[in-house]
């Protein structure tokens, strides 16, 4: 099997792709997927091979994720936002031997240290003007060659590297195989009232980089035969017209999405009307949201779980009769426990941490046997750091996180990475970051800064160090500057402490 091939048998004049105001049906991409599957393996790409992609929601990244996997590669799926600094590193990670950069990455390319990416043999540059970096080859010329055909894969053949916070530690990239991201899509497939269908449309606004936006969305619409209308930029009124436009169907996106169309004011009460299927995920939704959209619009909007390492979504309330604020009931095949901190299963009511076990599980991370095992017990149970509690029907609500996570906008933020970069500023002695209450992207970063001896600092300053080296939803938004952190005996800084301190914006 190859996940490649999920689109291979629908008929060839389906739409498939909606992407800058140009349709691509089934036949059209099969046979770009097939002629760039030709350019990669005459550029020596092998199977096992990790190549990225540097791309937005767009043609580009299609075409690039379905060749990668057709070839027996790798695919890892970069943030185009991310300065050059923070792709270098994801790159040399895990070892990428060639990267396709769409349109909006192109930016990055200068920036990437070819020296720490020894790997690095093959770029490719979609735009057809001048090449950014020297050695580069563009797509339309890889494109010219002969289709070859999809490369066979087994089940537990790796299929992407997602980079994520994991369930502790710095951002490292998860193994998800062909056969995890199939039985995620065959998963929610089962649930007769979630099933998608070769006639919907689907909205695609969650970034195709994130595993969310990337299976939920990209690949269970490719399996079903439906079109996908990919969106680079959110803009809430253009995409409210966007809905409406092409009568989308399916709409998945975080709850900053569904915040900012309930608060728009003027809004066409018919913009959602040919919705059948509405999900939030990524973070909890707030329920005056909720309330809101189904006044404004009419539309219900179903709640779920899921994480990266579980390729994503673990359960569901579409369909089912779950209480406001529940994040629903486990998909079909996949099992879900509540455990205490003795591994035993707590009672009804009482709170525990959620541990899944099903084909979608991750095979862990790469490189790093350490963060796997933390991850994943030995009989294959993901531990995924989140708290939550079981009603009498079998609902699961979210209580708190283990971790110290942050989730901005649905993307996920470790604390430790933020700190890191922090510290590398000269004039920084120590620094804290948490995670506080935003109105529009649900978290944002707040960083707590003690300044070296005799240096003087600004808030802006410290912020624009910090984009400088990491992608935007990732830096502080608020910087307070302190004369030392709260900690512990061990001199573990006590973040409860600072969350507690006007930890709202």
């Amino acid at each position: 099997m190859n996940l490649a091939e999920i689109c291979a048998d629908h008929p060839a004049t389906s739409v498939a792709l909606i992407s800058r105001g140009k349709e691509t049906t089934y036949g059209e991409l099969r046979e770009q997927v097939g002629r760039l599957r030709g350019g990669l393996v005459g550029a020596g790409i092998e199977p096992g091979d990790r190549v990225a992609v540097v791309a937005a929601n767009n043609w580009y990244f299609v075409v690039s994720w379905l060749a990668i996997l057709g070839v027996g590669a790798v695919a890892v799926p970069i943030n185009p936002a991310s300065p050059g600094p923070e792709v270098t590193n994801e790159l040399a990670d895990v070892g990428v031997v060639g990267v396709i950069v769409g349109p909006t990455g192109k930016r990055v390319l200068p920036d990437i240290d070819r020296a720490a990416v020894p790997d690095l043999r093959l770029i490719v540059q979609s735009d057809p003007g001048e090449l950014v970096v020297e050695g580069a080859v563009r797509l339309d010329e890889l494109m010219t060659a002969e289709p070859t055909p999809i490369v066979p894969r087994d089940a537990d053949d790796l299929a992407v590297l997602m980079f994520t916070s994991g369930t502790a530690g710095f951002p490292r990239a998860a193994k998800l195989s062909h056969g995890n991201l199939l039985a995620n899509i065959e998963q929610l497939q089962a649930n007769p009232y979630r099933e998608q269908r070769s006639d919907d449309i689907t909205f695609g606004v969650l970034p195709f980089f994130h595993i969310f936006g990337l299976n939920v969305v990209l690949d269970m619409a490719l399996h079903t035969g439906g079109a996908v209308l990919a969106v680079e930029r959110f803009d809430p009124e253009s995409a409210l017209e966007s809905v409406k436009k092409h009568q989308i169907t399916i709409i998945a996106g975080a709850p900053a999405m569904w915040s900012a169309w309930a608060h728009l004011p003027g809004a066409d009460r018919d913009a959602l009307r040919t919705v059948r299927i509405a999900g939030s995920g990524a973070a909890k939704l707030d329920p005056a949201v909720r309330a809101l959209v189904q006044e404004r619009f009419g539309l219900s909007i179903d709640e779920g779980y899921g994480l990266t390492e579980a390729s994503p979504v673990v359960t569901t309330a579409t369909g089912i009769p779950a209480p406001p604020g529940s994040i629903g009931a486990p998909l079909p095949g996949v099992k879900v426990r509540l455990t205490d901190a003795g591994d035993h299963d707590v009672l009804v009511g009482d709170v525990g941490e959620i541990r899944v076990q099903g084909p979608n599980v991750f095979q862990g991370y790469w490189g790093d046997e350490e963060a796997t095992a933390q991850a994943l017990t030995s009989d294959g149970w993901l531990k995924t750091g989140d708290l939550a509690v079981v009603d009498d029907d079998g609902f699961l609500f979210i209580v708190d996180r283990l971790k110290d996570l942050i989730i901005v906008s649905g993307f996920n933020v470790y604390p430790a990475e933020v700190e890191s970069v922090l510290v590398e500023h000269p004039g920084v002695a120590s620094a804290a970051v948490v995670g506080v209450q935003h109105p529009h992207s649900g978290e944002a970063v707040k960083a707590y800064v003690v300044a070296a001896e005799g240096a003087s600092l600004e808030e802006d300053e410290i912020i624009a160090f910090a984009e400088q080296r990491l992608a935007r939803y990732k830096c502080p938004q608020k910087v307070w500057f302190v004369d030392e952190l709260p900690s512990g005996l061990g001199g573990k800084v006590r973040k409860h402490e600072l969350r507690g301190t006007r930890a709202v914006y």
